[in-house]
Formats: structure tokens, sequence, C-alpha cells
């Protein structure tokens, strides 16, 4: 059974309060990057207030991989908070109007005005360190498209045999031997698995993840003191 403060965990991840945005079924038309080869397993630095964290983009999700990639690219990134931590859960962030947010200010509600179409790939799941798509629920969002710049990463908990089990008979979703020992050892968050687009792996800074993710945190699971994407760029 997942429990209780997973429940509210899951649920505050799946009303994040998006305004609805148009499709975004050609994601960038002019500005997509001519050459989306050199794209292919990409690495992404992630400057903060705690640390520096590095993730792969996943070549199985060109859709999102290209979307960051612009974003990063532009400086979309920038200055912007993880505005919303839940310890074992996942740290979000992704929103501009986050950059001059006041104290206590609720956040959630911004993004680049048009989301992504999902690309769930079952080989990527939600373990711990994993790049997701945030997005607004079911009811307002039935192709569960992603928001164009909100994302989380995974920290979450490990998972005994027997929990993944009642998922898998909840969701119809099996997991290979190497996945369950991944969840079992490292954790994650499996019951978001089929529901958010998973496009990428943190591959360095696991520290800064557990850092961030154990931060005092108020209203809306916002942290006290600001946490602050300073700068995002490509890994040469």
């Amino acid at each position: 059974m997942i429990s209780t403060t997973v429940f509210w965990s899951t649920f505050s991840l799946l009303f994040l309060g998006l305004l609805p945005h148009r499709s975004l079924a050609e994601p960038f038309g002019d500005s997509q990057p001519k050459n989306s080869s050199k794209n292919a397993e990409a690495l992404v630095y992630l400057e903060t207030t705690e640390g520096r964290m590095v993730l792969k983009l996943s070549n199985a999700t060109p859709l999102h991989r290209d979307n960051f990639l612009k974003l990063v690219r532009e400086g979309f990134y920038d200055q912007v908070l993880f505005h919303r931590v839940i310890k074992d859960f996942m740290i979000q962030g992704g929103d501009p109007e986050s950059r001059d947010a006041k104290p206590g200010q609720m956040l959630g509600n911004g993004g680049p005005g048009y989301t992504v179409p999902a690309e769930f790939v079952d080989s990527l799941i939600h373990c711990k360190g994993a790049l997701a798509a945030a997005r607004l629920g079911d009811g307002m969002n039935p192709r569960k498209e992603s928001s164009g710049s909100q994302f989380y990463i995974v920290q979450g908990r490990t998972w005994k045999d027997a929990d993944l089990a009642s998922m898998e008979a909840r969701s119809g979703r099996k997991y290979n031997e190497v996945q369950k020992e991944i969840y079992r050892t490292q954790g994650g968050t499996p019951h978001l698995d089929g529901g958010y687009t998973v496009f990428g792996q943190l591959v360095e800074g696991m520290d800064v993840l557990d850092k961030i993710a154990k931060i005092a945190t108020g209203g809306a699971d916002r942290p006290t003191n600001d946490v602050r994407i300073l700068k995002a760029g490509l890994v040469k």
C-alpha cells in the first residue's frame, strides 16, 4: 500500500495549478536545432545555491529533450527557484514566475505558454535522480501532456517486493528484474510510472538533490529559504 504521506505528495504533484496551454505538436518550428543528432545523450548542468547537478537527457524522448535544451540555451531556467520540495518524493522547478517571487507567494502556474505531448518509455522509470516533466492532473489533461517548462527530479524512497507487486497488479505494468532491483536498492517513485514523462537522469550531484530535498518548507511545499538555479547550461 502507498502510505498516506506518499499519496498526498502525489496528489500535490498532480494538481500543479498550471494554466492550460496549447499543445506543442512541433516543439520549435524554425528555432528547432538543425542537427538533432548532436542532442543525443546531451548533458545539462544546473548550478544551484546548494551545489552543481548534471542531468543526462534521453534520446528516447526527443520532444522533451529538445524542448529542455532549447529553454536551457535561451537562459529560461537561470535564476528560477525549486519552488516545491517534498522530502522522500521530489524537488520541482521551472516556473518562470518564481524568478522574482516574493516570500510566501504561491507558485506553480508559470510556463512558456505551451505543453509537450507525453512520451512514455517503459525503460525510463522514476528511479532516484530521474528527470521528469510536471503536468496538470488527468481531469484537466486526459492526454497527460507535460508542462512546457516545469520539471522535477525524483528523490523517492526504497520499495519492497510486495509493494512493487501490489502496484503491478493495480496498474497492469510489469517491471523487469533490473528495474525491481533499482527500486529495492536505490529507490524512487514507481507509482508515477506511466503517468508522467521521464526524459533524463541525474548523473552528478545526487548529494545536492538530497540536500535540497531535506530543506525546511512552508506553504505549498515551498522552501522557506529560496533554493535557486543560478545558471543552467550545456556540458561541453
